[in-house]
């Protein structure tokens, strides 16, 4: 049985890149080879694809070609990774057609908590998003704080965007407060800070 890690392959910046997950696949292959009461017939080995562009970056172009190439070369029965919600999901959907599991640590946004079709296998072992919106509702309950939300969030657009993936996880759980309206107001390096402070004056609880 073979495991395919798809994942960073030195950038540090990620919890999920593989000079950090790499001894943790190891070890854990290594001891389940040593129960053999565990996969009877079987022996475990892994095969890891970079996820990376030439920059150093997750890529939604490199990640689901590695996977493809794995998967054609070695067959594997499940996929560890990618983390990046760029990259976990185009590999997501290629591994929901193959009917093979993906465990990730990372992919945190809402979308990924569709079990309907695309991201049917997809097992997130970290936090998601969709929490962080029901940590939201409950604060909102217990201070009753219950006419309007304003989520302000740093948006480049040119990365994985994880202040965007935060807040869609407030925006899609807070209508869960009914009467509550929610606005989001975006803002970028050199942005109109007055104007945001305004809006955070006039549309703020």
């Amino acid at each position: 049985l073979t495991l395919a890690a798809v994942l960073p392959r030195s950038n540090l910046t990620y919890p999920w890149a593989w000079p950090r997950v790499g001894p943790a696949v190891r070890l854990a292959v290594a001891a389940v080879n040593s129960r053999p009461d565990l996969l009877p017939g079987f022996a475990l080995g892994w095969v890891f694809g970079d996820s990376e562009d030439r920059h150093g970056l997750c890529s939604e172009i490199a990640a689901p070609l590695a996977a493809v190439d794995l998967r054609l070369a070695h067959h594997p029965a499940a996929f560890l990774g990618p983390g990046c919600v760029y990259s976990a999901a185009p590999v997501a959907r290629f591994t929901s057609r193959w009917r093979l599991p993906l465990l990730t640590a990372g992919a945190e946004a809402h979308g990924f908590d569709d079990k309907s079709e695309e991201y049917g296998l997809t097992t997130r072992a970290g936090p998601s998003h969709r929490k962080l919106g029901e940590l939201g509702v409950q604060l909102h309950r217990r201070f009753n704080w219950t006419r309007r939300a304003l989520l302000v969030y740093w948006d480049e657009r040119v990365d994985d965007r994880p202040c965007y993936f935060a807040a869609e996880g407030l925006y899609m759980q807070l209508p869960a407060l009914r009467n509550l309206s929610a606005v989001d107001v975006v803002f970028r390096d050199g942005g109109n800070f007055s104007f945001i402070i305004q809006e955070i004056k006039a549309k703020g609880r």
